[in-house]
């Protein structure tokens, strides 16, 4: 079973691998941009004039400018109304060349995100430092929601104060000590933990990502820190990724998982 356990741990860390390095994965975004702080609509290095109208960004390319901006795969002039980018990067519907440019909504505020697939981070990318794996580091946990969903305010890495939306906690026992995390629920069931450790900041990443499987009706599931992720940020400065919630910074050394970039 631990054979089989480190084989799919292993095809995980490759299809990681490949996921972070795609020409639209996380290393291709080269910027951030909020609405709010370019008020006459020009974003910096991106073409077009892009202004908020209640609950959708105006897009405007003026037919005497040579934009080179394209809309679903057609060369665009005019005027079009955008709603947030939900899915692949790959798909947004305004591009300039090989670029996409991605609108998102944080919070109420909105901005452009310019992923570029020849981006110096892509191109300088050498892997992603993880330790093999190790059956002590996968243990069983328990999920107990909160009676009601909290939000708490936690810093980003942009030095912002946002909200943590958290659904309840999850218990686990590693190395013979206690620990619990707190976790949201994602729209597909999966938990997420926003954690450090006594490794965290040394021989690791700051923080890090973990995405516990959806819990069974006993709120059973796995806790396994073999799969712990760096968070986008560390691919790429223009992330806004929250810091650990208070509570998840774990007093053991989490020497599994992802660690750092190579």
């Amino acid at each position: 079973m631990t054979s089989d356990a480190a084989g799919e741990w292993k095809r995980w860390h490759e299809h990681r691998t490949e996921t972070v390095s795609a020409p639209y994965g996380p290393l291709a975004l080269t910027g951030t941009h909020w609405l709010e702080d370019h008020p006459d609509g020009r974003l910096p290095g991106i073409p077009g004039v892009w202004l908020l109208d209640g609950d959708a960004v105006v897009l405007t390319a003026p037919a005497d400018e040579r934009t080179g901006l394209t809309v679903d795969g057609a060369p665009f002039t005019g005027e079009l109304r955008l709603g947030a980018d939900t899915g692949p990067v790959g798909t947004a519907r305004v591009a300039v060349g090989g670029r996409r440019l991605v609108v998102v909504i944080r919070e109420g505020n909105w901005g452009v995100r310019d992923y570029d697939p020849g981006s110096a981070a892509r191109h300088a990318f050498r892997g992603i430092e993880a330790t093999p794996y190790d059956p002590r580091f996968s243990v069983p946990g328990r999920f107990t929601p909160y009676d009601t969903k909290r939000t708490v305010r936690v810093p980003a890495v942009d030095g912002v104060e946002r909200g943590l939306a958290l659904a309840g906690e999850l218990a686990f026992r590693l190395d013979g000590r206690e620990s619990t995390l707190q976790v949201a629920v994602q729209a597909d069931g999966r938990l997420w933990a926003v954690f450090a450790d006594s490794t965290s900041g040394d021989s690791s990443y700051r923080f890090r990502f973990l995405y516990p499987d959806a819990p069974d009706a006993e709120g059973r599931t796995t806790v396994d820190l073999n799969r712990a992720v760096l968070p986008p940020c560390a691919f790429a400065d223009h992330f806004i990724c929250p810091f650990p919630p208070p509570g998840n910074t774990l007093g053991v050394a989490i020497e599994a998982g992802e660690r750092t970039l190579r």
